[in-house]
């Protein structure tokens, strides 16, 4: 794995975003409401698949190596987390997204729109699982699945749904502007992460 000096800084900055966007949240029984989410979906869309997943997965290394970015603190003790799951979705939010519209030969709002909202319920197909089991078997919580789909699920898919329009309205404002300027290589509708082939 070997990365541009320029590759590297967009990299941390969409892992820093991430990790802000921890902090920025409403506080909700078990899994609490924060812009994570916005931060990781932009990640594939303006870093392609390979750089947004990296993004991600260097914010969920450091958060595990003990630095305190999660919305609950860090260590590789989170993984006891019921929301640790949703961390590893955002990994994969970030892969599809990015998969998905990095080799887009029209941007418009239909062609990011649904990759993006594809990421975003890969994010609860990961995260809800992984309370329920962490709930379930490991904090040994008398809950059914049901119950933790409600709480994993219901209080937030409006939200992204909202999230996701804005992030896709804003894609097809942004990715225009930055292939004028030079910043996307390769043809107009690669992102950031791509080269030319």
């Amino acid at each position: 794995m070997k990365l541009k000096t320029r590759e590297m800084i967009l990299v941390g900055i969409f892992t820093a975003l991430t990790a802000i966007g921890a902090f920025i949240q409403i506080p909700i029984p078990v899994v609490p409401f924060t812009l994570q989410n916005l931060f990781c979906a932009f990640s594939g869309v303006f870093l392609g698949a390979r750089l947004g997943l990296y993004s991600q997965l260097l914010y969920v290394g450091i958060g595990l190596s003990g630095i305190p970015i999660f919305t609950k603190g860090g260590g590789i003790s989170y993984i006891f987390q019921p929301t640790f799951g949703y961390l590893i979705g955002f990994i994969f939010c970030a892969y599809i997204i990015g998969y998905f519209t990095q080799n887009l030969q029209e941007v418009n709002f239909k062609n990011v729109f649904l990759p993006i909202l594809l990421g975003m319920m890969v994010i609860y197909a990961i995260g809800v699982p992984y309370m329920y089991c962490i709930l379930r078997y490991y904090l040994v919580q008398p809950i059914s699945f049901i119950t933790a789909f409600k709480l994993g699920f219901f209080p937030f898919i409006l939200q992204d749904i909202f999230l996701s329009i804005f992030i896709a309205w804003t894609a097809t404002k942004v990715i225009p502007s930055l292939r004028k300027a030079g910043y996307l290589p390769g043809n107009s509708q690669v992102g950031i992460g791509m080269e030319k082939r």
